[in-house]
C-alpha cells in the first residue's frame, strides 16, 4: 500500500447558498491544486441532503495538507473563499488506505454451458 493520505471533510453549506458556494469552488480548486504534495481531489454533493458535501483529499503525506497547504499563502485565501460558507464548521480527518480493489469478485462471470 502507498503512504498517500486521503483527507476527508463533510462540508455543511448553509442552504440556498450551494450554487455560490459551488462557483466559489471552482475557483479555490486551483489554489489547493498548486500546492506541492497534492495529488487530486473530487467534491460530491449529498442527494438526500443537498446543502452537504463530501470533500476528499488525496496528499502526498499528512504534512503535505497540515504543514505544506494550510501553513501556505495560498491557504489564507481558501478561507477567505470558503470557510464562510459552512455552518457548522467541518471537522477534517485524514485517512490511509488499507485495502484497495475493483468490483471484480463481486461481479457475476458469464459461464459457457456445454451445448
Amino acid at each position: 500500500m502507498t503512504d498517500e493520505v486521503l483527507e476527508h471533510a463533510l462540508l455543511h453549506v448553509v442552504p440556498g447558498r450551494e450554487q455560490a458556494f459551488e462557483e466559489a469552488f471552482a475557483t479555490a480548486r486551483s489554489i489547493i491544486s498548486s500546492v506541492p504534495g497534492f495529488r487530486a481531489l473530487s467534491l460530491a454533493r449529498c442527494l438526500e441532503r443537498p446543502a452537504t458535501y463530501l470533500l476528499l483529499v488525496r496528499w502526498e503525506s499528512l504534512e503535505a495538507h497540515t504543514e505544506g497547504f494550510r501553513g501556505s499563502p495560498g491557504y489564507q485565501e481558501w478561507k477567505a473563499l470558503l470557510h464562510h460558507f459552512y455552518e457548522p464548521f467541518p471537522v477534517v480527518e485524514h485517512f490511509r488506505e488499507v485495502q484497495r480493489g475493483t468490483d471484480e469478485a463481486a461481479r457475476p462471470h458469464a459461464q459457457v454451458l456445454p451445448g
